[in-house]
Parts: structure tokens; sequence; C-alpha cells
């Protein structure tokens, strides 16, 4: 079967790339081994995606946006960045970014939900679920992808969007740099019983980081990473227990806060490819770069990434180029890198000193803090990094 790309992996990620690449008129697959009526109705799973204005133009460019109910989109105006404490914050005021917020909040199940349903529709995409990849190969001319069941598909471009622990990112011999956290992150859904005034809370306390994250309402999500051989306990709490532990590591500001979900956890592990392409392949979302979710830019680096490279495709086409050529790929690997290299190599170093327990460390995070609080320039780095303003 002969398409002009075919996508491994129908994630968020990959889908949202094969819509922008639609386009352009090319035929593209999507291989996905989730039965379709999973990608139809995802299920929720805890995590509440915080996305940039970058994020959230793409995703409106491309029709996404318009499918996720507006009371499922919750703003994020303000921020609070804390140190052992919930003194003397670190404050990200909006008013100071030019945008009436900060970013926004939206369930990842809707996100998942909106990128099937954009895709679905798309006479130019050929979904094909319940599918397994036995293996991936490229030569001069092509990349072939072989199911499990012996088809085996023909395209000019392979794209990778099957996670951070990729199977074809190995096939295809592209080495990864990998770091165990050791961590373990916990998510949930809670309800106030004050209001949140939409400001999203990160809490670096001396064991732990606590996020506090606005929803529509009295509602908020909760994002907990802690060491694993420490995560039980957390997740050996009681709902009041777990309630009362939280309304307390909070101070009573946000009232009684009481779970409104199950809580989820999640293995920390970071990702990054050596290199975004080998010949006629390229990787996307989590399988070129797996952030630690304390900058919260996991998804918008995979959704920056589906429209940067669906853009050097379509520019290629445009001038008769092959689109799976190696300054296509070439071209795409250097924007990307230079888009998240230095945000992945921050948060892990932000990880690695706000997870350090030793009086040094605890000295310098405290110094580092301050030169946000006091030099305007570094904060709007910063702010800027964060928001990814479009």
């Amino acid at each position: 079967m002969d398409f002009d790309v075919v996508v491994i992996g129908g994630g968020p990620a990959g889908l949202s790339f094969s819509r922008i690449l639609a386009g352009g008129n090319l035929r593209i697959a999507v291989i996905e081994k989730q039965a379709e009526k999973e990608l139809a109705h995802p299920s929720y799973d805890g995590r509440e995606i915080a996305l940039t204005h970058l994020s959230q133009r793409i995703m409106q460019d491309h029709g996404m946006w318009g499918r996720i109910p507006s009371r499922d989109i919750s703003l994020i105006k303000d921020a609070k960045v804390l140190n052992g404490d919930l003194s003397d914050p670190l404050f990200f005021d909006h008013r100071n970014s030019g945008k009436e917020n900060l970013g926004f909040m939206v369930s990842n199940h809707l996100i998942r939900k909106a990128a099937y349903e954009v895709v679905k529709g798309s006479k130019h995409v050929k979904l094909m679920t319940g599918c397994e990849v036995a293996g991936v190969s490229t030569d001069a001319a092509a990349g072939r992808v072989t199911l499990a069941n012996g088809k085996v598909l023909k395209a000019p471009l392979v794209v990778a969007a099957d996670s951070r622990f990729s199977p074809t990112r190995k096939m295809m011999g592209i080495p990864v740099e990998m770091r165990d956290f050791g961590r373990v992150c916990i998510v949930c859904r809670m309800k106030l019983d004050r209001d949140h005034d939409d400001t999203a809370y990160e809490c670096f306390f001396y064991d732990h980081t606590l996020a506090v994250l606005p929803l529509n309402g009295r509602y908020c999500s909760v994002v907990i990473t802690v060491a694993a051989d420490k995560a039980h306990e957390f997740l050996n709490l009681s709902p009041a227990a777990f309630g009362r532990k939280m309304t307390e590591k909070m101070e009573g500001r946000f009232g009684q806060m009481s779970l409104d979900t199950k809580l989820y956890p999640y293995p920390l592990v970071g990702t990054y490819a050596d290199c975004f392409y080998a010949r006629r392949y390229a990787l996307l979302g989590d399988a070129a770069v797996g952030m630690h979710p304390v900058t919260a830019h996991g998804f918008n680096f995979g959704l920056r990434g589906a429209d940067t490279l669906a853009r050097e495709i379509l520019k290629a086409q445009q001038l008769g180029l092959d689109i799976g050529g190696r300054s296509v790929l070439e071209s795409y690997h250097l924007h990307h890198r230079r888009a998240t290299r230095p945000m992945y190599l921050g948060t892990n170093a932000i990880v690695a000193l706000y997870t350090a327990t030793t009086p040094a460390a605890r000295f310098l995070r405290k110094g580092v803090l301050k030169v946000g609080q006091v030099f305007a320039p570094a904060q709007k780095l910063i702010m800027n990094q964060l928001t990814e303003a479009a």
C-alpha cells in the first residue's frame, strides 16, 4: 500500500500532524495499536494540559480548538512559584505578558478526542487502528512499515509519534538521552471551598513538588511529584485524608480541598533524541522530546513540532521537492532543536536543583528565586518561554 506519509502513533501529536499535513492533499496513513473506539471516546486520565498561546493558535487554525466545549477550557491568568513554603513567591502577572492570560487548561482526553475528530473527517487520512508495527526500514527511495499482520506500507517519509519509549526509534538506530528522575507524578482533580482567582501555584517543597492549576469554577488540577519510594504516602491515603493533606499543604488558602477524582500515578522519565530524523524517517512528539512536567511543555512541544515538520513538508511539496528528503528533515531538526533544547536542559536543571535537599541547594534555590523577583528581564524571559506567546 503506497502513501505520501506514514505516521506511526495515533496520539494527539501524531493526529495533529496528520491534520495539518492533510491541507496539502497528501495521502497519509496513521497506524495506531488502540481500537478506534478508544480514539473516538478516550477515557479521562487525570491529566489536565497547560497550553500556551502558540498551541491554542495551532489548534484553532486546524479545527481542534472549536471542538472543545468552552466550558471545558480554563484560563491561567497569573502564576506563583514558591520555594520551601508559601511565603515570598515569584509572581507572574498576565498584564506583563501583553495577553489576557498566561495560558489555558484543557483535559488531555478532550484534546485527544478533538484531534481524532478533525482527522476522522479528512478524506486524505486513512486511520488504521488496532494495528501493531513489526518493523520499519528505509532506503534512498522510500520508507517501509511492516505491520504484524504482514501488510507493508510504503511512503517517501515515515513519521514516528509512538511515545518517549519509541520502539521504531530503536529500530532506526537513533540514540536517545534518557533520564529516569526516580520520581512519580500523581495527578487528580480537586474541588475547592474558595476561589483560586485563575492563578497557578508551583510549590517546590523540600521533599516534593506540588502544582495547583486553576480549572473553571472552584476546581483545580493537582500535580504532585515525589520520590518513587515515597509515592505510597500519598497513594495509600483515603480520599478524605488526601483532601486534608492538600488543604494543609496549601495552608487553607482555598478552604477545604476535596478529591473529585481518583489519583493517577505516572513514572517520570525524560528523553531527548540525539537527532530528530534518519533517512526518510522523522521523530515527533514524545518520541523526539519527552519532558518533565514541571514546566508543562510536553504536549506544547509535540504540537509545535507537528506544525514545524508539516510546514517544512508542505513547503517542499509546493516547490516540487522530495518531501522525505534530507534537506526537509534537517531543517525540521534544526528548528525543533532550537525551540526545545534550552527548555529541556533548563527544566532538568530546575528539577535537579529544586529536588535537592542539602543546605547548599536550599541556599542556591532561594537565590535563583530572588533573581527572578528583582530582575525584570529574567522574569520576562521566563514568562515568554512558559507562554510561547503567538
